[in-house]
Formats: C-alpha cells, sequence, structure tokens
C-alpha cells in the first residue's frame, strides 16, 4: 500500500498536457483482480497530494459494476446468496480490468475535450501550479459535448449509466451521470473550481469564476460566492435545463434544490459522489454481493478519511450496507443513520429528508414501530419546510409509500393482537402519526398541484380508527397561531368564532392539568339518557357566526353552550381595544412557545427521534390548515371518519409563498404559513394514487435499493 510520503512527487505534471495515468506508480496497480486492488488504487487516489482523478475513479467502478450486473459477466447472476459454494464462485469471478482498457477510454474522453480551450496554467510563489477560472460558457460547452453525444433514447434514468465508463464504452448516461462527466472532463482540461453540488435527486455545477482587480502584470483574481449552472435534465428526460442558474429554483423553495442546503462537493466529496452512485442492484429484489462488498469497503474508506461527514446520502448508503452485512468492529447501522441525521442538522439546517427516512425504514424492518412513527414524523418536518413542485417526484413515492403502504401493514400487524405495548395502545405513536400528515399538509400548501387525494384519505382514516378514544384523548394538542391574511379568507360566518377559539385554546396552554378531567367532563356516560336541552351541530354551527362558544361548557361540560353576548361586547368595544388584544396575544403566544420549547429541550430523551417519550400526555402543535381544522375530530369519542376524509382532500392551495417565521419544537427547525383560496380547481390529482411497493408486503426484509444519488 503507497503511503502519503510515498507518492509526494507524484502527479506534478501540467494538467493541461498529461493525464494521471502517466504516473507510473498510479499504473502498478494494474491489473485490478479484486475488491482489495480497488481499494488500493482509490486509497492512493485520496491521499496524494494532487487531486484525486474523477474521470480513472470512475471508468474503474464503472466498468466493475457493468460488467457484474450486465450479464456480460460470469458474475452478472451474482445475488445475496445463503450457499457457501456459491458465494465462492461469484468472488472467484471478480472482472479484471487492465491498464489498457482505461488508458484508451481515458483518451478517448480527452479527445472528446480537446476542442475546449484550456486555462492559462500559472505558478505561485512555491512553485505550485494554478489552475484557471471557468466561465458558465466553457462549462456550457463540455455539457453539449456530452449531451449531444448519448443516444436519444437512453435520455432518461435507468440504472448503471450514472459513470464515464457507460458513457466512454457506449454513450449512454443518467442524469447524473452527465453532472459527474462535466466536472471531471473541466478536471481535465485543467479548471480547479468547478465541483459538483447534489441534491437528494438531483446534481448541478458550482464555480467559482472569482473577481478581477488591478492591471497588467498586477492583475490578479480573489475568490468570490459560488456561481451555478445546470449541466443536466431532470425527470423524464424532456426537460433540459443545462445553462441555467439554479438561484431561482433555490428561491422557490422546492424540494429538488434543498433551499440553498444542498451538498456543496470538494474533490474528495466527488469521490463519495462516485461511490455512493454504485448501483448494486440485480433486479428490485436481488443484488450483488461482489459489488455491494466493494461499495462497502471503499465508502469504509472515505468514512475514515472524514470524507463523508458532510454527506448525509452516502452515510445512508452505508447503513444500508452495514444492515444487511456489518463489518467486525465498526459502528452499526443504527448509529450510521443517527449520525447521518447529526450530519444534516450540523450542516444543513436539518432540510434534508432522507436520513429520516432511511432511519425510520430501518425501525420499520426491526418491527420497531413506535421508533419508525417519530423518524416519519421527523421527516415530514422536514419536508413542511418546502413547496410540492412536480420535480419532487422520488420524495413524494417515498412518502406515499410510508403512508399507504408501511403504516396500513404496521396498523394491520399490531390490529391483530391486543397487547399492552401495542402501538395502539400508545398516544405517542398517534401524535407522531398526526405529526407526519400535518407536515405532508403544510407541504401541499403553496402548490400549484395538490398532493392529498382520496388515495390518501382513506388510508389515513383507517389508521386514526385503530386508536382507541382513550388514547387519542390523550395527546394535547396546540395549533399555531394563525396570520392575519388567513383570517381575511375564511369564511365571515365562523371568523370571529373559530378566532377567539383558538386564541382561549392557546392561553389555556399548559393551565391543563390533565387530559382525563377534561374528557370526563364532556363524554356521555352510556348509562345515561343524552339531555333534550343538549343543541346539535347544526345548532352550534349556525350560532358561531353570532356568539361564542362557553370555555367552561367545554372544559367541564357544565353551564351554557355560549358565553354571554353582553360579555364579549364589552370586551371588544372598540377597534382600539381589538387591537391591543391581538398584540397582547401575539406576545403571549411567543412567550408560551418558548416555554413549550424549554420544557421539550429538557424532557427529551432521544435527541435523535425528536420526540418525547414516556411522557403520559404526548403534546404537538398542528401548523397545516387542513390538520388544524381537524384538531376536534382527532379527538372526539366517536370519529366523523366522512368528515375527517373530506377536510384531508379539500383544496388548500394558495397564492403567495409561505411564511418562513414559526419554530417547530423539537423537530426540524421552521416552518411557515399561506393564506387559503378555496376556489382553486379541486379536479387537480396527482398520478401515483395506485403506486405500490412489493417489497413492503413483508416486515424484517432487506433495504429497498430503488434512490440512486
Amino acid at each position: 500500500m503507497a503511503t502519503s510520503a510515498s507518492v509526494s512527487s507524484s502527479s506534478q505534471s501540467n494538467p493541461q498536457n498529461a493525464s494521471g495515468l502517466m504516473d507510473p506508480y498510479l499504473k502498478s496497480f494494474f491489473p485490478l483482480k479484486s475488491t482489495a486492488d480497488v481499494v488500493k488504487i482509490f486509497q492512493y487516489e485520496l491521499q496524494k497530494n494532487s487531486e484525486p482523478d474523477l474521470t480513472l475513479l470512475s471508468v474503474i467502478t464503472g466498468y466493475i459494476e457493468i460488467n457484474l450486473t450486465s450479464g456480460s459477466s460470469p458474475a452478472a447472476g451474482a445475488h445475496y446468496y445463503s450457499n457457501s459454494q456459491e458465494i465462492d464462485a461469484c468472488l472467484n469471478s471478480f472482472p479484471i480490468l487492465t491498464l489498457e482498457v482505461v488508458e484508451d477510454l481515458y483518451k478517448k474522453f480527452q479527445v472528446k475535450l480537446s476542442v475546449i480551450e484550456k486555462p492559462k496554467i500559472r505558478h505561485n510563489a512555491s512553485g505550485a501550479i494554478s489552475g484557471g477560472f471557468a466561465s458558465k460558457a466553457i462549462i456550457k460547452k463540455v455539457s453539449d459535448i456530452i449531451y449531444y453525444s448519448l443516444i436519444r433514447s437512453t435520455l432518461k434514468d435507468r440504472a448503471h449509466l450514472q459513470n464515464l465508463y457507460s458513457y466512454l464504452s457506449s454513450h449512454k448516461l443518467d442524469c447524473f451521470g452527465v453532472a459527474l462527466g462535466v466536472v471531471a472532463g473541466m478536471q481535465i482540461l485543467g479548471y480547479r473550481d468547478v465541483h459538483l453540488a447534489i441534491s437528494e435527486d438531483h446534481a448541478w455545477v458550482v464555480f467559482n469564476p472569482g473577481t478581477s482587480s488591478g492591471s497588467g502584470k498586477n492583475r490578479t483574481r480573489t475568490p468570490a460566492v459560488y456561481e451555478t449552472i445546470e449541466v443536466t435534465w431532470h425527470g423524464k428526460g424532456n426537460e433540459d435545463k443545462r445553462g441555467q442558474d439554479v438561484s431561482a429554483a433555490v428561491e422557490s423553495h422546492v424540494w429538488l434544490y434543498l433551499n440553498g442546503h444542498s451538498v456543496i462537493c470538494d474533490r474528495y466529496m466527488e469521490v463519495a459522489a462516485i461511490v455512493s452512485s454504485i448501483n448494486i442492484a440485480l433486479t428490485p429484489n436481488s443484488d450483488c454481493l461482489e459489488l455491494a462488498e466493494l461499495q462497502q469497503a471503499l465508502l469504509w474508506l472515505l468514512y475514515d478519511l472524514k470524507h463523508l461527514e458532510k454527506y448525509p446520502m452516502s452515510l445512508g448508503n452505508l447503513g444500508e450496507l452495514e444492515e444487511v452485512s456489518a463489518t467486525y468492529k465498526r459502528p452499526n447501522c443504527e448509529e450510521i443513520y443517527k449520525e447521518a441525521i447529526k450530519s444534516a442538522r450540523k450542516y444543513y439546517e436539518n432540510h434534508h429528508v432522507y436520513p429520516y427516512t432511511y432511519q425510520g425504514n430501518y425501525y420499520y424492518r426491526q418491527m420497531n414501530y413506535r421508533q419508525a412513527f417519530a423518524s416519519w414524523a421527523n421527516a415530514s418536518d422536514v419536508i413542511r419546510l418546502y413547496t410540492y413542485s412536480k420535480d419532487d417526484e422520488e420524495i413524494y413515492k417515498e412518502f406515499l409509500d410510508i403512508a399507504n403502504e408501511m403504516i396500513p401493514y404496521i396498523m394491520k400487524t399490531e390490529s391483530s393482537g391486543h397487547s399492552a405495548r401495542s402501538i395502539l395502545r400508545d398516544s405517542e405513536c398517534f401524535a407522531n402519526l398526526l405529526r407526519f400528515y400535518d407536515g405532508i399538509c403544510q407541504w401541499e400548501e403553496g402548490s400549484l398541484t395538490p398532493i392529498l387525494h382520496i388515495g390518501w384519505a382513506k388510508p389515513l382514516v383507517n389508521t386514526i380508527s385503530k386508536f382507541d378514544f382513550e388514547i387519542r384523548s390523550q395527546v394535547i394538542i396546540y395549533c399555531a397561531k394563525e396570520e392575519e391574511e388567513y383570517f381575511q379568507n375564511v369564511s365571515t360566518k365562523s371568523n370571529e368564532a373559530n378566532r377567539k377559539y383558538i386564541r382561549s385554546e392557546v392561553e389555556k396552554g399548559k393551565e391543563i392539568a390533565s387530559t382525563s378531567q377534561l374528557l370526563d367532563g364532556n363524554k356521555f356516560k352510556k348509562d345515561e339518557p343524552k339531555k333534550t336541552d343538549i343543541p346539535t351541530i347544526e345548532d352550534i354551527t349556525a350560532a358561531c357566526g353570532e356568539k361564542i362558544l362557553n370555555p367552561d361548557f367545554l372544559l367541564q361540560g357544565g353551564g351554557k353552550l355560549f358565553a354571554e353576548q353582553k360579555q364579549f361586547k364589552n370586551k371588544r368595544n372598540s377597534k382600539e381595544e381589538s387591537r391591543i388584544e391581538k398584540k397582547n396575544t401575539v406576545q403571549a403566544d411567543m412567550k408560551k412557545s418558548r416555554e413549550f420549547e424549554s420544557e421539550l429541550s429538557q424532557n427529551k430523551v432521544d435527541n435523535e427521534s425528536g420526540f418525547i417519550f414516556q411522557q403520559k400526555h404526548p403534546i404537538i402543535t398542528l401548523y397545516s390548515y387542513k390538520m388544524k381544522g381537524l384538531k376536534d375530530l382527532l379527538t372526539a369519542e366517536k370519529l366523523n371518519t366522512h368528515a375527517i376524509s373530506l377536510q384531508v382532500t379539500a383544496q388548500s392551495q394558495v397564492a403567495g409563498k409561505k411564511v418562513r417565521s414559526t419554530n417547530i419544537s423539537n423537530q426540524s427547525g421552521q416552518s411557515g404559513f399561506t393564506t387559503v383560496n378555496n376556489n382553486s380547481n379541486t379536479d387537480k390529482m396527482h398520478s401515483y394514487q395506485n403506486a405500490s411497493n412489493s417489497d413492503l408486503a413483508e416486515s424484517g426484509t432487506r433495504p429497498k435499493r430503488n434512490r440512486r444519488e
């Protein structure tokens, strides 16, 4: 194994005229015959004085991946075996990669790029080589060379098309492969300021053109803020984004661009992206053992060198591999999933969704359903920070799988036996279920396309109905403060009553000593006939426009249904008093919110789950308009499933952007509100209603591996 000292003098050639393959020591690694050989050459590239060669490393991993999965190698049929002899046969069929193959492909890429202007190379005072600065025009030219040389029928995301071997051997690439190819091509040309930017489902390029100052020989360039440029497409290949700046897309608050919290790679993180993009799948239900072993070994190499610290998706990928096949004396998969969450919180302000779905799906497979509900709710707390768009197809399907496949399976399993430890007897699970749907509903707010159609509503209603009234009633639900814009758009008939009712609930806050006391005063006992003077729901609805409900009646069931109208008028005898009261209420709400967050931070026992465990009466705050409208229905003794379904599927589109100003306690950080427009087209429905995943039919199966960088 080469050490950093032994390679200190390597690869000092002018990058304008030479490739990394001219290093004599590098050539000594070939031919590559095993996983160990590949790990050695990766370690050499990562520890040498000059940058790791992206083209070389992508060609190596691509050659091995395609030969092991395409059927052109005896190992192409390898998968996770239980027979040791079959495993040995797979290990012995590792494809041999010679130096000649790599050199031919490398030179082919250089020839393709030969028409591009190369930067002027300078030597600084210490003698080190300084590369030039890229421009959008040059990056676009490299993108054009790659894009227009692809076979048109392959302009879509298919398996095993993300590496440069696929491009140089058959002119096939997916969208990630194009972005990687552009960055690798700019590196070959000598532009060292061009890097890969990666969200959870997209990739583009960032570069630093610098700023010019001085004149003549004294003219210098100093670093500036990264500029951005799209170099590929997204989706089904018919939405070419190349040449565009991503700043407008970032400002639109769509998940695809993570609100400016994407992973900005250095050269070593770009190597991590190459390794993470290896697709080990043979079919949707079988993986190649040899390829998984290679990917796992390379990720541990990058992990040890601290290159995964700021890359949550790669950590999640490593966690999945460890879940299937644990490495001796290494952190277990659960610890790695927690580390991915820690990375997302520390470096990206908790704007990454997949670390939580990685964790939640792991707990699901382990049948630890309490923890799974908490992790999924945390994932939903992140997605509420965004506004849904048509580009969010992958994360939409992720949440659809959880809501319509995994959670119903859990409910079916837990309903088969009513043990004391069942999650159906756990009010915290019910609270996390509400938090999960609240985040999705808020994600929908402000979107041009609705999310929650009847295909979402039916599983939700069925799941809620599995929790008894005794369990649901233990959850203390607060509603976040409505913005003034919201009050201007709701129905004027019930506007004032709704506003005063919600405010009174907030003011009561922690004065409620026990939820059970509240419930005992309201519910009807079965052995007592209903009193004839109890008003019907129609009467209450009709009167809410002119009267306000009596808090004593709501809390204890005594007294009159409505408060004295005279008292109501005396308290608000002028617009000035109303304005002062509103100001005081807002200040009180903010104070209670801070006190509530402080209490949560003191009582939290599991920082990774983001929820209080072992609490008798779990407390949650609802932020979305749909879920706030369901507050009373969710804790009612008899569920009105039809009303719940109608509320969930109602349109909640808005005209403006979300207001990112409300802190969500103990989970994702920021969220916001918008105005409601109930006149939107109700015929728009999402096309994934019938989506399903057969892998979810059985708990405890291997991790899904259908996600690619």
